[in-house]
């Protein structure tokens, strides 16, 4: 009878020790609500609320299944001071921290994370921060395509890095539901990065896994556009050897055969030629004379200062 009843004791007191602990764990979240729900002008919420939130790693385990209805409250009250006015510093840090620990709640909440990158990137200019939450993301939702998008995003307009940048978009390119553009994309960001192989292995890869003859007869125009785009950098590389040594440019890009400096003129693969600007030294083909790139990270639209 006593061994009855002191294990009938104990559970009591576990089931109070656990029912505290969600309570607690609640507690904290409904209060940072309801400071909020004080403030008549969101434009002057004082963020650093978000800033006392116990991290994620901490807080979860004493939620005990609430953890998902925890991360919606908790997200539902940073969407109200996410870009309602020119935050500082400090706030953006805070906004992090929470995105942080609400990520941590629920590691598949997709949308906090791209939100969350954005606002980062855009609105408070910490790439640094939103990298980092959107490789959180990708790390835990890595069939979402537009988390390595956004990455991609951030590191050729913004950290100048068009290579690093080529290979979030074509990581972005092999997962489903994102748009058509995305191998086009990844192709020239890839050219701009002087790396035009990568590139072609890239899209002879996609053209293997296709069945799709409209697909692949697009994917054999751009391996070919790329094509065009590694001649024309071979072909400008031996005019300039040629330039170095005779203080001129060659005349015909067969010249630079005839002297050895080429093995042979390549084939122009659409079925046109490339043809050498005797003035300039520059080589153009006569079907694509438009070069294969996309925006030069020093001509992209810069963040207000």
């Amino acid at each position: 009878m006593f061994f009855s009843s002191r294990c009938e004791l104990l559970n009591r007191l576990k089931r109070f020790l656990v029912g505290a602990s969600v309570c607690l764990a609640l507690g904290s979240v409904l209060l940072l609500q309801h400071k909020l729900d004080q403030v008549r002008d969101r434009t002057t919420v004082q963020i650093q609320d978000l800033a006392q939130l116990p991290k994620g790693e901490y807080l979860k385990p004493a939620l005990l299944g609430y953890h998902h209805l925890t991360a919606d409250l908790l997200w539902l009250r940073l969407v109200q001071v996410i870009g309602q006015k020119r935050n500082t510093a400090d706030e953006y840090e805070w906004m992090y921290h929470a995105l942080d620990v609400i990520t941590t709640l629920d590691p598949q909440y997709a949308y906090a994370y791209q939100v969350g990158g954005t606002v980062l990137s855009e609105l408070a200019h910490r790439i640094d921060l939103s990298n980092r939450i959107l490789e959180k993301g990708a790390e835990a939702n890595p069939n979402v395509w537009w988390l390595p998008f956004n990455l991609g995003y951030n590191h050729f307009f913004y950290l100048a890095d068009p290579s690093r940048a080529a290979t979030y978009i074509a990581q972005a390119a092999r997962l489903p539901g994102g748009p058509a553009y995305l191998p086009g994309l990844a192709t020239r960001m890839y050219a701009e990065a002087e790396n035009p192989e990568i590139a072609l292995e890239f899209l002879a890869a996609m053209w293997a896994q296709t069945d799709n003859r409209d697909v692949k007869a697009e994917l054999e125009t751009r391996m070919k556009e790329l094509i065009i785009e590694r001649d024309v950098r071979h072909l400008e590389r031996a005019v300039s050897r040629y330039h170095e040594r005779n203080g001129a440019f060659p005349k015909r890009i067969q010249e630079l055969v005839a002297i050895g400096d080429l093995h042979k003129v390549p084939e122009e693969p659409f079925g046109g030629e490339y043809v050498l600007d005797a003035t300039t030294g520059k080589i153009t083909s006569t079907t694509h004379p438009k070069r294969l790139r996309v925006i030069r990270p020093e001509e992209a639209i810069k963040p207000p200062q």
